[in-house]
């Protein structure tokens, strides 16, 4: 969101189409999922009208430089770093003798959490998540399995590094030092531990009761036939190295920017940005037709996200505006966020709903202002991640945890859900996910996180 709007001029009315499309995605793909399917892209270009077109009419300066800007700096490195996750990983193959009980799929979706704050919770969940669904292809329940892919690999497991998760690495251009957020260490600990505990015991139930009907092919025999893991296409790692040293390069190196109708784009993103998309047509170019058929792969998951999220950055304009306003019913929510525990909620709750990666940067914006009035940028980042640590703890830690309430809190989400769909998995719709997983269980081991740690 451009920091020369006009933010306090937005009225609540405004943000109608944003939770219009959010309404979409929750009722559509299960009320008419024919429909959905269809037209999703047009259902998300449809609600960026009803708000762009008012406020090009309203505000046509403005509004012009607002929609511009968030184009260029905020949805083409968006999608240019989920694009080029989503290709390189998906040229990976993870072939061999992977086994779908409770204890495989425990073991897998530790190694996933792990891997995501190295190769981002996108690289990670492209990786895994199909070798997740082969080797559950002959059990009964699976849908459990995904939800708890997209809540540890998709989500949590990204809250080390600013490559993890979107939010951590747009921290990471706004000035938060890269091993900053190691400090988020012990939050992921406890909430990966907590949930993994759970699977394992949800896992171990629903094995029984399948093998006990005699619905179940005893899990893992068709894969010990493929002989030892070992991973095909394994060039795409020296490729996603490259891409992590591009996203480190970007938040060190500053040679100046460019003007673009009137927006300033940074010479090292936008640099940062053609090398991602180089390193995904080599991914394409080099990795060998047959792997990616072997891994399933189809443009549909990250086609999905682009339009989704599309829509979703043009309306949620005005509502990251009145956040970062202060006024209105900005200032009564941000009077009342006083404690580390209460900025841990606000964010998470919002970024459940508003994506995280925004949502992060409203709520730092405003520590910012609280803890640094009339700082530089430098100095009040520098404030913030030493003095206001403990904040900037709790409002990444919502983001990032939190990101895993909804499909729509974080992209990974929607591309797992696409795929496990692709692969026959029935799962569950928007408010199934809430209800049935979400609540009874990522819940409570957020708020363990909260009384240990905030």
């Amino acid at each position: 969101m451009p920091e020369t709007a006009s933010h306090a001029a937005f009225p609540l009315v405004s943000v109608v189409p944003f939770v219009g499309l959010l309404l979409s995605i929750a009722l559509l793909p299960a009320r008419a999922p024919r429909f959905w399917h269809r037209h999703y892209h047009r259902v998300a270009l449809a609600w960026g009208a009803v708000f762009a077109a008012p406020y090009v009419l309203w505000r046509p300066g403005a509004a012009v430089h607002d929609l511009l800007h968030t184009l260029l700096t905020e949805y083409v490195p968006f999608v240019a770093l989920l694009a080029a996750l989503f290709v390189i990983a998906g040229g990976i193959v993870v072939r061999g003798r992977l086994v779908g009980t409770p204890i495989g799929n425990t073991l897998l979706l530790a190694l996933g959490t792990g891997l995501a704050s190295i190769i981002g919770t996108t690289g990670a969940a492209m990786v895994l998540i199909r070798p997740l669904l082969r080797a559950n292809a002959s059990r009964a329940s699976r849908a459990h399995v995904v939800v708890f892919f997209i809540f540890l690999v998709a989500n949590i497991g990204g809250a080390l590094t600013p490559l993890g998760d979107p939010p951590l690495f747009l921290g990471f251009l706004q000035g938060v030092p890269f091993f900053w957020t190691l400090r988020l260490l012990p939050h992921l600990a406890i909430a990966a531990g907590v949930l993994l505990v759970v699977f394992f015991a949800l896992d171990t139930f629903h094995a029984r009761r399948e093998a006990a009907a005699s619905r179940l092919v005893p899990p893992g025999d068709s894969s010990r036939a493929e002989g030892p893991v070992r991973l095909d296409g394994a060039g795409n790692l020296l490729l996603l190295a490259l891409l992590l040293g591009a996203v480190l390069l970007s938040g060190v190196w500053h040679p100046g920017s460019i003007t673009l109708g009137g927006v300033a784009l940074p010479v090292e993103s936008l640099l940062r940005d053609a090398v991602l998309v180089a390193l995904a047509a080599l991914s394409l170019r080099l990795t060998p037709a047959r792997l990616r058929l072997d891994n399933a792969f189809t443009w549909e998951p990250i086609r999905e996200v682009a339009w989704l999220f599309a829509g979703i950055f043009v309306t949620i304009i005005p509502a990251i505006a009145i956040l970062r306003s202060g006024g209105g019913p900005a200032s009564i929510l941000m009077k009342g966020l006083t404690e580390p525990w209460q900025l841990y909620w606000a964010t998470g709750a919002l970024s459940s709903v508003l994506d995280n990666a925004p949502t992060y940067l409203a709520f730092v914006n405003a520590l910012l202002g609280r803890l640094g009035p009339g700082l530089t940028p430098a100095e009040g980042m520098a404030r913030l991640t030493t003095d206001g640590a403990v904040l900037l703890e709790a409002v990444s830690a919502g983001a990032v945890f939190m990101g895993a309430m909804t499909y729509i809190g974080n992209a990974p989400n929607l591309m797992v859900r696409t795929i496990a769909e692709e692969a026959g998995v029935t799962m569950p719709s928007f408010g199934g996910f809430v209800l049935r997983y979400a609540l009874p269980c990522l819940v409570p081991a957020l708020l363990l996180v909260q009384w240990l740690r905030f």
